[in-house]
């Protein structure tokens, strides 16, 4: 089976170390779930793995192909970024066609959610309908390993709740790396949880951890996981 590995990754700015000697690992079939204060490092974690941003040392490996830079990770990595990232003055039918090979086009374009947005301009659609494109074009791309940062942000709760069960459905053939601030969505949809903090990466083996490092409270833990 087909796994990510990313090891020994450091970023510092301003000679402050952001990431320190990250180790993570996501296997295809896997949805891993990212956590961590505002201001962590998440994003710039994923960005650094799909090769947007320099680190001052990182290992990315996919399989057996070790993955330099953004060109070596075609067709193994995609990441969708916190803001949206599509031109606005081009139709949704018509991104679809750019984005996707042929197999995967039919999947979106008789989704249920994007039918009826096929002929408006990305310009002209709402936060939320802007995310699921985005979200669709990705998980419908032919990257291997999906990064997905903030995929929850700007959608009502019936889109999240629908992009949740999406991902799940979608999982069995793809691998997820998956942050958000809504973590306990992030939580729930995770089959394993890793929290960063300091710039160090911690594995989370049972969610009483995350109030013992101070990340939830007992009340929350209580209600939601009680």
């Amino acid at each position: 089976m087909s796994k990510i590995h990313i090891d020994s990754l450091t970023k510092s700015y301003n000679n402050k170390v952001i990431l320190s000697d990250i180790f993570i690992s996501c296997d295809k079939g896997e949805i891993k779930g990212l956590i961590g204060r505002n201001g962590s490092g998440k994003s710039t974690l994923l960005k650094i793995v799909f090769g947007t941003e320099k680190a001052e040392s990182k290992f990315v490996r996919v399989g057996n192909k070790v993955i330099k830079n953004i060109s070596d990770g075609r067709n193994l990595i995609n990441y969708l970024p916190q803001d949206n990232f599509l031109p606005d003055n081009i139709s949704i039918k018509s991104l679809i066609n750019l984005f996707l090979q042929k197999e995967n086009r039919k999947i979106v374009l008789e989704n249920e959610y994007v039918k009826p947005l096929l002929n408006k301009k990305n310009q002209d659609l709402s936060g939320g309908e802007r995310r699921i494109i985005e979200i669709l074009l990705i998980i419908h791309s032919n990257a291997e390993f999906i990064l997905l940062d903030e995929p929850f942000n700007g959608v009502s709760p019936i889109m999240r709740d629908y992009i949740i069960e999406y991902i799940k459905k979608m999982k069995s053939s793809k691998g997820y790396i998956i942050t958000d601030h809504d973590y306990e969505n992030v939580i729930n949809l995770a089959d394993s949880i890793v929290y960063l903090q300091s710039g160090f990466l911690k594995e989370i083996k049972d969610k009483i951890e995350l109030v013992e490092l101070g990340y939830m409270t007992k009340t929350t833990y209580n209600t939601v996981y009680n």
